[in-house]
C-alpha cells in the first residue's frame, strides 16, 4: 500500500476546521428552518431506519465531510480490502472478513494469494452446518451415548465477545441445546459456568486460531479436568488413558487451524473447525468461531446472520459516499472526535437483548482505532478513537444519562430500538413494549432540544432551580430503527458499526486491523507467572511497585 494521506493536509480539513471555528449548534433552529431536514438525512440501510437528522450536522459540514473521505480515499480503500490487498500491513495480511458472508456462487470468484476463498469459507459453512445438525438432531452424542444439551464455548476477545453478545441477542431462536461462554482466566468463570451441568451432555467448544491462547488453553485444560472428575463421580469408567481420550473425543471440539495442537490435546481434528489469518478476531462472529450459535440456533438462522451482514457490504460497496450510511455515521465520529472535542461514544441499545452489544463494540472500536501511528508506522496527524460504552435502556437513564443530558462534556450517542418485541406483554391493558419505546423517543427529543429556562419558569419554576432544571439541549443522536431483531437484521447491525469503524481509520490513515497494544502486557504475565509462584529471581527482576504487590500477595495468599 501507498504512504496514508495525511487528512489534516486536505482542502476538505481546512474546510472543516473554517465550519468548525464559526459552528453554532442550534438544532431547533434548524429544524425549524428546514422542512426537509429530516428527509434528508434519513436512510434505509437494508432493514434498518436510520435517523441522523438529530446530529449537530448542516448541509456545509456533511458536504465538507464527503470530501474528506474522497480526499483520503475511504472508498478506494474499501475497495482495495475487498480485493484482497494487504492493507493490514504490520502483519502484512489481507482482511478478508466480508468473504465471510459472501452468497455461494458470487461472481466473480474471490482468489486472493492463490486461494480461492469463496470454496474454503463456504466449505467450511457447510461442514459447519453438518456438524451443527448431527448436535442438534442428537447424532452427536456425549461417551455415554446420551444428547447434548449444553454447549460451552471457551475462548477469550473476539471468539467470545461476538458469541456471546449473539447469543443473548438471539435467545429467542433458541430451540433445546443452550450456550455458555467461559472466557475469563479467573476461575470463578469456569467454576460458576459449569457447576450445575451434566459432563455426559455436556459439549466443549475450544475457540482458538493457534491453539495458543494463554486464557483459552488454561480454561480448556480446566474443562478437561472437570470433565474427567465428573465422569468419575458418575460411574463412567475414565481410568485409563484411553478412558480419558474416548472422554475427550466426544466431548470437545475445536475452532482452529493448528491440527497437532488440536490432536495433541486429545481433540480429533476432524471436529476442528478452521479459518484463515486474514480474519481478525474482532471480525470473526460469522466465521467458525460461530460454531456455538449454529449449534444453539441452527445453521439456517447462522446463515441468515450473515446475510444481514452482506446486504451491508453491499450498500458500502454500491452507494455514493452522500448517502452512505456507514461512511456517513464514521464521519460524523470525526468530525466529533477531531473537531468538536468528543472524547467518548455512547451506545444505547433499547433492547435487553442488546444487552453485551456495547462490550463487543468496544473490542471492535477501540482495538481497531486505538493507534498512535499510520499504518507506514509515521505518527498520526490527529487524534484517534474514541471510548465506546453503554448499556440498554431504559437502565442507563437511571444511571450516567445525566451526564449526557445536563454535563460538560460533549457525548455523541446511537440509540437503537425494534419496533416488534421478542416477548408482546402487557401491564393493567398497557403495552409495556410501547412504553419503552417512549422513553426511547424522549430521549433522543430531549438531548436535541432541551429545555429552555424560559419553558423551566412558565411551568412556575422560580430561583435557582430554573438552572437546575434547564436542559441545553444540541446533544447529537443517531436513531436506529429496525422492525424487530431478527438474525439478518442483528448482521446488519454488526456490518454497520464495522463499516462506521473502517471509515474512521482510513481517514486517519491507520491500519484499523492490528492490536499490537494487547501483546506487551501477555510477554510480561508469562515473565511475572513465576514470580507470582515464588521465584526469587523473577521477583528481583520486576520493578519497586510490582515487587511491593507481589510482597503483599504471597503474605496474604491462602494455601
Amino acid at each position: 500500500m501507498t504512504s496514508p494521506i495525511d487528512a489534516s493536509s486536505t482542502s476538505a480539513w481546512t474546510e472543516l476546521t473554517a465550519l468548525r471555528d464559526a459552528f453554532s449548534p442550534d438544532l431547533r433552529g434548524w429544524f425549524a428552518d428546514d422542512a426537509q431536514r429530516v428527509e434528508s438525512l434519513t436512510f434505509d440501510l437494508a432493514d434498518l431506519r436510520v435517523d441522523l437528522s438529530k446530529n449537530l450536522i448542516t448541509p456545509e459540514v456533511r458536504a465538507a465531510l464527503v470530501r474528506l473521505a474522497e480526499q483520503t480515499g475511504v472508498a478506494e480503500r474499501f475497495a482495495a480490502m475487498l480485493e484482497g490487498v494487504h492493507i493490514n500491513t504490520t502483519e502484512d495480511r489481507a482482511v478478508l472478513h466480508t468473504a465471510l458472508r459472501r452468497p455461494a456462487g458470487a461472481s466473480p470468484e474471490l482468489v486472493v494469494d492463490g486461494q480461492h476463498v469463496d470454496h474454503d469459507v463456504h466449505e467450511v459453512l457447510d461442514a459447519l452446518g453438518a456438524f451443527a445438525d448431527r448436535v442438534r438432531s442428537g447424532e452427536w452424542r456425549g461417551v455415554t451415548g446420551k444428547k447434548v444439551t449444553h454447549v460451552v464455548n471457551i475462548g477469550i476477545g473476539g471468539s467470545d465477545l461476538g458469541p456471546v453478545m449473539v447469543y443473548e441477542a438471539l435467545k429467542p431462536y433458541g430451540s433445546g441445546i443452550q450456550a455458555r461462554f467461559v472466557s475469563n482466566i479467573d476461575p470463578t468463570d469456569m467454576a460458576e459456568k459449569t457447576a450445575d451441568l451434566d459432563p455426559e451432555t455436556t459439549l466443549f467448544i475450544v475457540a482458538s486460531k493457534t491453539f495458543t491462547t494463554l486464557e483459552t488453553l488454561t480454561n480448556a485444560r480446566l474443562a478437561r479436568d472437570w470433565l474427567w472428575e465428573r465422569l468419575g463421580a458418575a460411574g463412567v469408567d475414565v481410568s485409563t488413558d484411553e478412558a480419558r481420550g474416548t472422554a475427550v473425543a466426544h466431548h470437545f471440539v475445536a475452532v482452529s487451524t493448528a491440527l497437532d495442537r488440536v490432536a495433541a490435546f486429545g481433540i480429533d481434528p476432524a471436529n476442528a473447525f478452521g479459518f484463515w489469518d486474514w480474519v481478525g478476531g474482532r471480525y470473526s462472529v460469522d466465521s467458525a468461531i460461530g460454531l456455538s450459535l449454529a449449534i444453539a440456533f441452527g445453521p439456517e438462522v447462522f446463515r441468515d446472520l450473515l446475510a444481514g451482514f452482506h446486504a451491508v457490504d453491499e450498500h458500502v460497496r454500491t452507494t455514493p459516499l452522500e448517502r452512505n450510511v456507514p461512511v456517513l455515521m464514521g464521519l460524523l465520529n470525526v468530525w466529533y472526535t477531531n473537531f468538536l472535542g468528543a472524547q467518548s461514544h455512547a451506545v444505547l441499545p433499547y433492547a435487553q437483548q442488546l444487552s453485551r452489544f456495547p462490550a463487543y463494540l468496544q473490542q471492535l472500536t477501540m482495538e481497531s482505532n486505538g493507534k498512535s501511528v499510520r499504518w507506514d508506522g509515521s505518527p498520526v496527524t490527529t487524534d484517534t478513537g474514541e471510548v465506546f460504552w453503554g448499556e440498554p435502556g431504559t437502565n442507563g437513564q437511571h444511571a450516567f444519562y445525566q451526564l449526557i443530558h445536563q454535563g460538560t462534556r460533549l457525548i455523541p450517542a446511537d440509540f437503537i430500538a425494534f419496533v416488534n418485541p421478542a416477548y408482546p406483554l402487557s401491564d393493567d391493558g398497557r403495552d409495556v413494549h410501547g412504553l419503552f419505546l417512549a422513553n426511547f423517543l424522549a430521549q433522543t427529543k430531549a438531548l436535541a432540544f432541551g429545555k429552555t429556562a424560559a419553558e423551566v419558569e412558565a411551568e412556575g419554576t422560580t430561583g435557582a432551580l430554573v438552572a437546575a432544571r434547564t436542559f441545553p439541549g444540541n446533544r447529537p443522536t443517531t436513531s436506529i430503527f429496525a422492525d424487530a431483531l431478527t438474525p439478518a437484521v442483528l448482521g446488519q447491525l454488526i456490518a454497520l458499526y464495522e463499516h462506521i469503524t473502517f471509515t474512521q481509520g482510513a481517514v486517519w490513515g491507520i491500519n484499523s486491523f492490528d492490536q499490537w497494544g494487547v501483546e506487551l502486557g501477555k510477554q510480561l504475565a508469562l515473565q511475572i507467572a513465576p514470580a507470582i509462584e515464588g521465584d526469587q529471581d523473577a521477583i528481583a527482576a520486576q520493578d519497586p511497585s510490582t515487587r511491593a504487590l507481589l510482597a503483599y500477595y504471597h503474605e496474604h495468599r491462602k494455601a
